[in-house]
Parts: structure tokens; sequence; C-alpha cells
């Protein structure tokens, strides 16, 4: 049974550096080992190799990668899956399952399901179904068929609840999980976004992305103490703005005047398509104050101010403000704000858990790495649906494509612990290296790659 069970994990996929195409590797014989699959060739690894081999190979390429000029993170749903797991141990966080009508549902899954092949995506999801109900809602009320529209309204008012119940519910078993694997699962994230965001004031902020309805992200940031800057402005009620104002944070140091310096540990935060707590009051977006894990949102919409409001304003892709001379608001402004962001020279974008399944981000990372200065670093944790590598043949740009893909790469506990660079801004590390090089200098004969085989990074890369 094993045996068999291990036949069926698909293999890791790895491709960093100067690699000219994917390397694919299993696990090996002995316990904790990897061997290299029949038709791969990697000339760093021996017939069976550990994660030290792997470390070696990757900690470096991407600690220098992270130290690009512009730096973005692009977080999906396996994200959330991968937290979810460490802290409940079990189950999946919500998905995206479809809404179940009584109203038009063939013919509204057949036009989901057309929708889906045209962006490149096997079968329909719930994303597809809310554009088309929303698309024949309008069109009900258009005919002025009142009875129907009314009768279709309800029920995507009903399944806008459902689902922004299964999110809270998903956020709900993480907060009340076993304090012991609750503790682990935001240790772990935290430790994940800081090492993204450990970067020196003055280098360009991270802006970190997501396509998450979910809250997980801020919760962490809470924990890490990363501030997140995004277009919201208030506190009460946090408004949308449309204007996108480049402000920051600054801090006076001690004894000096007139000079303020950027605060560590800051973050663009933009969330591609809307939130749990996001809701459409009058002609404004507005971020309510829902709590992590709350049983319902209901209670949070019945306040003053709020009118009529219910879980059908929820600002939930593709449920966009209604009565607005802009298609799709506020999503077109945020994925302005991804294309901003990414498209630009010397700029690296890291997918973490995105499945390449949406075709307006697939777009902008086609047009980023249409600039030979760019980089993208895709780390997922499987590819079912066999997407992540057809987009990297469709690409045609393997030299700026690196690839961490498989659960001995991408397993977020893995990755955080092997792999990725060290969450801190660890100057004196550097100071040591660079130190230990001037020393053994002298000393050592040179070798062909110091710094690859000795696993360490002497930070020339930041310079």
């Amino acid at each position: 049974m094993m045996s068999d069970k291990a036949e069926k994990m698909p293999p890791n996929i790895l491709k960093v550096r100067d690699d000219h195409r994917p390397v694919f590797f299993e696990k090996g014989a002995e316990g904790g080992s990897f061997k290299i699959c029949d038709g791969s060739d990697a000339p760093w690894a021996g017939e069976n190799f550990g994660p030290e081999a792997l470390r070696r190979q990757i900690e470096p390429w991407l600690t220098a990668l992270f130290q690009s000029e512009h730096l973005s993170l692009l977080a999906g749903a396996g994200l959330t899956h991968a937290v979810h797991h460490l802290a409940v141990g079990e189950g999946a966080a919500a998905g995206m399952d479809k809404l179940t009508l009584s109203n038009h549902q063939a013919e509204i899954d057949q036009a989901a399901e057309k929708a889906a092949e045209a962006a490149g995506r096997k079968k329909g999801n719930l994303e597809d179904q809310l554009r088309v109900a929303n698309e024949l809602l309008r069109g009900l009320e258009i005919l002025q068929q009142d009875s129907k529209a009314d009768a279709l309204r309800n029920e995507l008012q009903s399944g806008m609840q459902a689902f922004a119940q299964s999110i809270l519910s998903s956020e709900a078993r993480i907060a009340t999980a076993e304090e012991r694997k609750r503790k682990q699962a935001f240790n772990t994230l935290v430790t994940f976004l800081m090492s993204f965001a450990s970067r020196t004031g003055v280098r360009d902020r991270l802006n970190i992305f997501t396509t998450n309805y979910d809250r997980l992200i801020e919760a962490g940031a809470e924990l890490a103490g990363l501030h997140l800057l995004d277009r919201f402005l208030g506190n009460l009620m946090p408004i949308f703005r449309s204007s996108r104002l480049d402000l920051d944070m600054h801090y006076n140091p001690p004894g000096i005047r007139g000079e303020p310096r950027y605060l560590e540990g800051v973050a663009r935060y933009t969330k591609l398509h809307g939130s749990v707590d996001w809701v459409q009051v009058g002609k404004d977006v507005r971020r309510i104050g829902l709590p992590f894990g709350a049983e319902n949102v209901d209670p949070y919409l019945k306040v003053p101010g709020m009118g009529a409001v219910t879980a059908h304003q929820l600002m939930i892709y593709p449920n966009a403000a209604k009565d607005r001379e802009t298609a799709d608001y506020p999503y077109v402004e945020l994925f302005r704000d991804l294309a901003a962001a990414v498209c630009r020279p010397n700029s690296t974008l890291v997918t973490y858990g995105y499945s390449f399944g949406d075709e307006h981000i697939n777009r902008v990372i086609r047009d980023m790495l249409t600039i030979p200065s760019t980089h993208l670093v895709v780390i997922s944790y499987d590819d079912r649906l066999d997407r992540i590598m057809q987009t990297y043949e469709e690409l045609s740009r393997p030299s700026q494509i690196s690839l961490l893909i498989g659960p001995a790469l991408a397993d977020l506990t893995t990755l955080t612990e092997n792999y990725l660079p060290k969450p801190a801004i660890d100057k004196t590390t550097f100071r040591m290296s660079e130190l230990l090089k001037q020393r053994m200098g002298t000393e050592l004969p040179p070798a062909p790659r110091p710094a690859a085989e000795a696993g360490a990074f002497d930070g020339s890369d930041l310079v």
C-alpha cells in the first residue's frame, strides 16, 4: 500500500540558477533522500541527495532575487490551505464550490463552463457562476421581468451569504485550533511573510498581492508587526480611494530633526479579488469591522448608515459595485496596481499557491516578462491541473523563470525552514561572511562555486 501511494505522488520540479530545463526528482529509497527522475539531469545532484543539497542550490539564489530593486509576492489559495492544514491538521480551507440555484441553473452552468474554457480552465468555478448570474440578473432587470429578477437576486444573496460563511468558518477553524498547532501555524506564516518583508527601508517596498478573500495575511502581518498600506483610508469604516498616492511611513531618529528615515517592516497590500469584509455602501466601497473568524457576516451589516445592505453587496470578485460607469469597479483599480508594481525593470515576482487560473493576472505576468531584467519565481505544492507547466511552456522565457513545485520544495514549513532567506535584516551575518571571505581568501585555493558549496551567502548582491 505504501509503495502504491508513493508511486502516485507527483514528482517535485526544480528550476533555479542556470538550469536550462526543469529538474524532476522524487523520494528515494532511503528516508529523507531524493533521486532524479528518468529523463532529467542535474549536475549539482548525485545519485541520491538530501535537503542539504537542495538548500545549497536554492537558498542563495532566492536570497539574491529577494534583493531585487522591486519585489512582489502573489499569494493564492495555496497559502490559506497550507496554514489551515498546519493549524487544523486535516481537511482543507473553504474552496470555490459552485452555487446551487433553482432558477436558470443549467443555463448559468453552461455559460460558466464556456467562460472557463475561454480562459484556459478545464471547468468553471464560483467566480464564473457569479459573473454569469450577475449578467443574467442585469438582463432580467432590463427586460423588466421583475418576478424572475427578484427570485434570482434572492438566490444570489443567499449564495453570497453561504460563501462568506464558508470563508469565515475557515478562519474560525484556524483561530480555534489547538493552541500548540495554532501557534505553529501562525509562526510559520509570520516567518514566511517576514522572509519577503525583511528589506532595508531604502529599497522599494514589498508589494503583497492576493486572490484570497480571507484575512489570513492581515492576521499574520498583525502578529509580525508588519505595517500594510492599501487603498483604504479611515478608522471606523475605511473607504476605498481610487486615487493612488504613494503614501509611506517614516520616523525621526532621536536627536536628529528634519531628516526622517524610512520605517522598516512596511509593505503595500492589494486584495485583487476583493475581501469578505468589503461591502458596497451607497456609491462607496467600505471595509467593515468584521472580526477574524466571526460566526456570521449579517450582524456587522446591520449598523446605522449601512441602509439595506445585504450579503449581495459584498465585494467578492466578480461581484462588482453597481451604478458605476467604470466596469468591474473596484477590481480594475487593483489590477492596475498589480501591473504598475511588477511591470518595471529589475522586478521580481514570487507566486505561492497560485495555480495560474486567472487570465487577468497571467496577462500582466506575460507583459512583465517582456522586460529582460524581470524574474518570475513560481512556488506551488503541486500542479494538479498542469496549468503551471503549461504556462511555463507558453511564456517561452525559461531564463527568467524559476520553479519550485512539489511537497519537498513548497511545503510551507519546509520552505520557510530550508529555502527562503533569513526573515530578518541581519547585517551582522553579511559582515561576518565578508570577513571570513577576506581571511580565507589568502589561505584556501579558490573553489568553483564557494558560496553554493558552503551554503553561505556573502551579501555581494546587496551592494
